[in-house]
């Protein structure tokens, strides 16, 4: 039988969810199958999108196991295509992603602490910036936690260098992790909380694509293979799987993954790496009840009323009364927490605790709107209302069916309640490993909700506890009721206008920040940390009667000292010597509202850099933040939208600059086309920055022929040769030396095209270890009288990180034509 040592692993995943929950009779049903089955599923990957939701939709929709996917990192080195946030923002939105992708397939979701860096070419060089018996340990955990039968990798542990390096490192650490989770000599210390397990069959998720051709695929030996066929349709839901699972997949909006499903048969392919071939799985086996729980199932499954899910409540009790016979586990735990969803969802109880406020800071009083409801003919008694340990009200109050129970809750926030933010995001992360102390902390997408109101209710002769989080509600004119998650905030919100700024030495530089309060405050002071020899002006302003929500912006002024230095910049409200907190907002219609609290810091480039383009046209791509830190080489930068795009108005500009991905997302690019080379011809300069080869919205956008490929450097400490040191780009305005290839963030740079015209010329090569040389990051062609440049260097990392000789190339490369 499956045990835990301790309860206190088990969660309910409905307290991340801020929308109550509502079940129809279809998904009481499903519940009910999903009840009666034992067997559980791990699939494992490395990163948002990696997964098989076609499996993950299969298993836990037409198997009815419990199923779950183990997601290494959480996709923060990666791009995205709904906005200009990178790295940890980017994570948090993936993590979002995932979060809601898994309420389409049925499946959990679960992390390791490893960060994602960026792209990595082999598994060597992934273990070699995550830290191994980390990473092993949290797959452990989960394993030993979720208690797995089956564990399935998405990547081929034996073929290093024929994809990404984190997708073979989540194969080869599985493998370990398989072994490891059933030695109790191996991470001792989680079994103060779980017990070892040995999972039965490892399996590798392999396909056509692994074989190189469906040819070759449809000719191998499949003798070791497991054929399952996906092509299960599901009346009660009125899609198959595959459909259910593009509807999943389509969640990864960041990544621009929206699916379509498809229908009939078609056949998904498991290998067998390691474990029992001969296992079968058996439900509920070893289980004392065993032969009562399914006889009771089975009733249950074979007698259910679609039109009166309330008359299997009485079945359900009984079996609840079997569950708290068998010994006190974790798998108990997690049986009882699904019965008792099905229970209540059967009487059509609904529970909902909402306040009118979106944001509050800690120590604040406020009122919630407590609505309980029992649509059913069985009898409920609401016994009592707490909030964490303390008790709010005592009714043994009986709920009558379709009457709803209504009250104002007084709540205060405690005074050191942590801040609504991520975790595994804090000052002890590197690139490689986010940093958990808390072993009960670790695998979780995030933590449990600010404040949660605890209910029980009396059924019959027995308890049912239920835990339900505050949440913000509002109604939108258009979008209807809307559920957000209670957001807790600094009551001081102070951020730089800009979180990267260049500056020249020995010339004064306004600095802007805004202070937003989060509640009413009569006054306080905002200062500035500097470097001592620098002179800040004036020492501390002063601001009295904040209101709640309202901006204040103020302007310091700063000399810089000391040219081609980098220098934190730090802001501080009141007494304290410590930073001030910053809150980055993330807000988008297809996740719940998220935010980041971070210091309020201003990283001050201190350059002396010229730039001889004095007007420069950004066109949008799939999002980055480039035209904004250009505009701090002191030169006019325009925003331009391509269907406003006229010649004459062209005329105007100096440069052009598309965005990343540009030719990808941005279809009016193509009615433009013509203009934007005869501007090239006429004497002007284009830039494009990187684009991928899928889904060109115009095949030919380039002069000369150039076929985008898919070589990188990842390395971004790689070192960068001058082809010819003498080229125009690496010397005016601005002299480039290998110091300015120094400090580089993530990569060099992406998507370098694999041919070109001779026409281009090459500038610089780079490589990464062991490979040869790529020329085709930066390739420079004269077009008429101007320039047309296509860039895969990674400006739009490299500027907001601050980065001298990024900003030195760009305003080099602007200006080639002048």
């Amino acid at each position: 039988m499956k045990k835990f040592v301790c309860l206190l692993v088990c969660f309910s995943s409905a307290l991340w969810a801020q929308r109550p929950e509502k079940l129809n009779a279809a998904d009481i049903y499903q519940g009910l199958q999903k009840l009666s089955k034992t067997t559980s599923v791990l699939y494992v990957a490395a990163h948002p999108d990696d997964e098989n939701t076609r499996l993950i939709s299969y298993f836990a929709n037409a198997k009815h196991y419990r199923t779950a996917y183990l997601s290494l990192t959480r996709g923060d080195g990666g791009q995205n295509l709904i906005g200009s946030q990178l790295r940890d923002q980017l994570g948090m939105i993936r993590t979002q992603e995932l979060l809601e992708a898994r309420k389409i397939d049925g499946g959990e979701q679960y992390f390791t602490r490893a960060n994602d860096f960026g792209f990595s070419k082999n598994p060597t060089e992934t273990l070699a910036k995550w830290n191994e018996q980390d990473v092993l340990s949290d797959m452990v955990w989960i394993i030993r936690k979720l208690q797995p039968e089956i564990i399935i990798n998405r990547f081929d542990h034996r073929t290093p260098g024929t994809t990404h390096g984190h997708h073979t490192a989540s194969a080869q650490l599985s493998l370990k992790a398989f072994d490891l989770a059933a030695d109790p000599t191996a991470f001792p210390e989680q079994l103060k909380y779980v017990t070892v397990w040995q999972a039965k069959q490892l399996f590798f998720n392999t396909s056509w694509w692994f074989y190189g051709s469906q040819e070759k695929f449809a000719a191998a030996d499949k003798s070791n293979l497991t054929e399952i066929d996906l092509g299960t349709f599901l009346p009660l839901e009125g899609k198959s799987i595959q459909e259910i699972a593009a509807l999943s997949r389509s969640c990864h909006k960041s990544q621009g993954f929206g699916s379509s499903g498809s229908r009939g048969s078609e056949k998904e392919y498991l290998e067998f790496i390691k474990g029992d071939k001969a296992f079968q799985t058996n439900d509920w086996n070893g289980v004392s009840e065993r032969d009562n729980i399914l006889k009771i199932c089975n009733d249950l499954i074979a007698q259910f009323d679609f039109k009166n899910p309330s008359a299997s409540v009485p079945k359900l009790l009984e079996l609840r009364s079997r569950f708290n016979t068998l010994p006190e586990s974790g798998f108990r735990t997690y049986k009882l927490q699904e019965l008792d969803k099905l229970i209540l969802a059967s009487c059509g109880f609904y529970i909902e605790v909402v306040t009118n406020s979106a944001r509050m800071s800690p120590g604040t009083a406020f009122e919630a709107s407590l609505e309980i409801i029992n649509r059913s003919e069985i009898p409920l008694v609401l016994n009592t209302i707490s909030v964490e340990s303390q008790l709010v009200t005592k009714l043994d109050f009986p709920l009558k069916p379709n009457v709803g129970y209504k009250e104002k809750l007084k709540l205060r926030l405690e005074k050191d309640l942590p801040y609504t933010t991520p975790y595994y995001i804090n000052a002890n992360k590197t690139d490689g490993m986010f940093a958990v102390g808390n072993q009960l902390d670790r695998g979780l997408p995030e933590k449990n909700p600010a404040v949660i109101v605890n209910v029980t209710l009396g059924i019959e002769n027995q308890t049912i506890s239920i835990k339900t989080p505050v949440v913000f509600k509002t109604t939108d004119d258009v979008k209807g009721e809307i559920f957000q998650p209670l957001l807790v905030s600094p009551q001081l919100d102070v951020a730089f206008a800009q979180t990267s700024l260049l500056v020249k030495a020995g010339k004064k530089q306004r600095i802007e920040l805004a202070v937003i309060p989060s509640s009413d405050l009569s006054e306080t002071t905002v200062r500035l940390q500097a470097p001592e020899n620098w002179k800040v002006t004036p020492e501390f302003i002063a601001l009295r009667d904040l209101k709640t929500g309202q901006k204040q912006t103020v302007f310091f002024e700063v000399t810089p000292q000391k040219s081609d230095n980098t220098v934190l910049l730090t802001a501080v409200v009141g007494d304290n010597n410590e930073a001030a907190l910053h809150r980055t907002a993330l807000e988008f219609d297809h996740i719940y509202h998220q935010q980041l609290i971070a210091p309020a810091h201003c990283k001050l480039v201190v350059a002396d850099i010229d730039i001889s383009a004095k007007k420069i046209g950004y066109i949008p791509g799939a999002g980055d933040e480039v035209a904004d830190y250009l505009k701090q080489l002191q030169t006019e930068v325009v925003v331009l939208d391509p269907k406003k795009v006229t010649r004459e108005s062209l005329s105007t500009f100096d440069a052009i600059i598309t965005g990343i991905r540009a030719y990808n997302v941005n279809k009016d690019l193509v009615g433009i086309h013509a203009l934007l080379l005869d501007f090239v011809q006429s004497g002007k300069t284009l830039l494009v920055q990187y684009n991928t080869l899928d889904d060109l919205v115009l095949k030919d956008f380039t002069p000369y022929p150039l076929t985008i490929g898919r070589e990188r450097v990842t390395e971004e400490d790689s070192a960068v040769n001058f082809i010819d040191p003498q080229a125009k780009v690496l010397n005016k305005p601005n002299k480039l030396t290998q110091n300015d290839f120094l400090s580089w963030k993530q990569e060099r740079g992406l998507y370098f095209p694999s041919k070109w015209d001779e026409k281009y010329q090459t500038v610089l090569s780079m490589a990464d270890t062991g490979e040869t040389q790529k020329t085709s990051g930066l390739l420079i062609a004269p077009y008429g009288k101007g320039h047309y440049i296509y860039c895969g260097i990674s400006f739009f990392r490299q500027l907001p990180e601050g980065v001298t000789g990024a900003y030195k190339l760009l305003a080099n490369l602007l200006s080639v034509s002048k």
